[in-house]
């Protein structure tokens, strides 16, 4: 925060409150001093007068205000200033014109509180200036004892100066010099209270740079410094005088819009967006509904977002339209019990054979078809639908493969897919154990599916369900593994038993040689580490033929079959079987 610039406490309603607070006990000092006073009772009247004066702009600004536009406040101290050097004026005797020229602090104060540098030294001189004047015009109060009071308020207002800014500073961000998340939450309750006095619209907007961890990786974090700061000057530049715009942490930036509808918002940072393309930017857009608090509001805001990133990132989407009625849609789905699980066989590759299954969740919209997982999952997650969505698969999945069981003796191991939200919950593990208790499916035979960047996300929390449900029975694997930045860090804090190597990283070893040394290192460490290796995506003979020399343990992947419903699996497995035994 700049020493020359208004201070960023100074919002319309603390200015309110200081204001009119200092009118009201400044008027009711005036008045007490009048009460005492000697002399004769005209000037005891007139200071009276005065000092009523002053208790009635109090609670005028009290009552309107927060509706005053900012130059406003500039004639409230003015007034002051005016109404003081009256009452030194009108004083009966010395004693009481030095007692009412002591409210100047009051102005001085409010000047420092309120204004830029500039400003505050010109309200300050006006001030000071007409109380000197009237202290010496009185011919009783000498020039000595005048100065001595201008120098304690001028002390008084350089140290009411840099406390306002020091306090200022706790809302900025050191690095781009926006507002932090602190100080947007601030602005965001600011502009709720607006706009229920106003009716007026406003929508809030959450900005998340894309890929910017692979700058800092990549590049060095100085790097990824000079693109948050170039961020913030180009946005700046661009908004309108009303925004406001900050740091929310990490790459993400939020931004609050009064006065502007959805629409317009959505128009506005797309335009900002694609005047800079070399910034790769999601957004996400909501507008303040009737009611809503602010929590809700960003809370719509992240939908938003995520809904962005899930349909390919490098997009600005606005709550409300698609991403809403979706969330609504799958929750009906939900209801209805219309969410289905297809299942994608796991092979051992030394024995050759299916051993296993992924649960996976489809859903078909009625008017819209099949739903991408991708977009549903993020809708999931976002409207806080995810914990009934990943309970519905679970419950489902080991009711359907129970039942299986029964009925043929096969027995395939489960991989569910858990998200960091649902590890985060306390009550987590035990709605585990009483899914497994109702549909009478073995621990043993479950394995929890948790991307390692998920759990890092979540703490200590999520760490700690895990290993209640390692202590269960279940096993657990580490997801996506090779595409994160610190899993080998974490695997001595996360009990895990298997690792799913991510398809991108099989997609390449059999056309890259470093890839395929990469691979093998790996299968070698969690050899030593007593882990079993899944290598997801395999679509083709040589990548199976690869992994099976390399000594990997498992293998997922259209190759050995797509995901399917049970019966469709089962079916493929029979035929397999029978095949198998044929050739024997």
């Amino acid at each position: 925060m700049k020493w020359s610039g208004v201070p960023e406490v100074a919002t319309q309603r603390v200015m309110t409150q200081a204001l009119a607070t200092q009118y009201v006990f400044g008027g009711g000092s005036a008045l007490l001093a009048a009460l005492g006073a000697d002399g004769p009772w005209w000037d005891r009247a007139a200071l009276g007068a005065l000092a009523l004066t002053a208790l009635a702009a109090g609670a005028v600004t009290f009552r309107w205000g927060a509706r005053w536009p900012r130059p406003a406040f500039h004639g409230a101290v003015l007034l002051g200033t005016v109404l003081i050097g009256a009452g030194v004026v009108q004083s009966p005797d010395a004693a009481t014109a030095v007692s009412v020229g002591a409210l100047t602090t009051f102005l001085a104060m409010a000047a420092c509180f309120f204004f830029s540098l500039p400003l505050a030294v010109v309200h300050l001189t006006l001030a000071l200036g007409g109380l000197t004047a009237g202290l010496l015009v009185r011919g009783d109060v000498s020039l000595l004892t005048a100065l001595s009071i201008d120098a304690m308020i001028v002390g008084l207002s350089v140290v009411t100066r840099g406390l306002v800014l020091r306090a200022s500073s706790a809302s900025r961000d050191p690095l781009t010099g926006l507002a932090n998340r602190r100080g947007f939450d601030h602005a965001l309750h600011e502009g709720m209270r607006a706009v229920s006095r106003t009716g007026e619209p406003m929508s809030a907007a959450l900005l998340d740079l894309d890929h910017f961890k692979a700058i800092n990786d990549s590049q060095g974090h100085d790097a990824g410094d000079r693109v948050l700061r170039q961020v913030a000057k180009v946005w700046r530049k661009d908004l309108p005088a009303t925004a406001v715009l900050a740091r929310h942490g990490g790459d993400e930036f939020a931004l609050l819009l009064p006065g502007m509808a959805g629409p317009a918002a959505l128009d506005l940072v797309r335009r900002i967006r694609d005047q800079y393309p070399d910034v790769g930017m999601s957004c996400g857009v909501a507008e303040h509904q009737p009611g809503e608090s602010a929590a809700q509001l960003m809370r719509r805001a992240d939908l938003a977002l995520y809904t962005a990133k899930a349909t390919g990132r490098g997009r600005c989407e606005l709550d409300g339209g698609a991403a809403s009625t979706l969330a609504t849609d799958l929750a009906a789905a939900l209801d209805a019990g219309s969410i289905t699980v297809h299942f994608q066989p796991i092979l051992d590759m030394r024995a050759d054979r299916v051993v296993g299954v992924e649960a996976l969740a489809r859903w078909t919209h009625p008017e819209r078809g099949p739903v991408s997982p991708v977009e549903f999952i993020a809708v999931a997650e976002q409207s806080g639908l995810m914990p009934r969505l990943g309970e519905h698969v679970f419950r489902t999945a080991c009711a359907e493969l129970a039942a299986l069981h029964a009925a043929t003796g096969r027995r395939l191991r489960v991989g569910i897919n858990v998200s960091g939200r649902q590890l985060a919950d306390p009550t987590f593990p035990e709605r585990v154990r009483a899914v497994l208790a109702e549909t009478g499916w073995p621990a043993a035979e479950t394995v929890i599916e948790v991307t390692e960047s998920l759990v890092e996300a979540e703490s200590s929390t999520a760490v700690a369900a895990l290993h209640e449900l390692r202590a269960l029975g279940l096993g657990v694997a580490i997801d996506d593994f090779g595409t994160g930045y610190s899993s080998l860090s974490r695997l001595d804090t996360l009990p895990a038993v298997i690792l799913k190597l991510d398809s991108s990283f099989i997609a390449t070893i059999t056309s890259s040689t470093r890839r395929a040394t990469m691979l093998r290192s790996i299968v070698g460490m969690a050899d030593v580490l007593g882990l079993d290796v899944v290598a997801e995506g395999v679509e083709t003979p040589e990548q199976d033929a690869l992994l099976r020399t390399i000594g990997c343990s498992f293998g997922q992947g259209w190759l050995y079959g797509r995901p399917a419903p049970l019966p469709d699996v089962v079916e493929l497995l029979d035929r397999s079987d029978r095949i198998a035994a044929s050739s024997r």
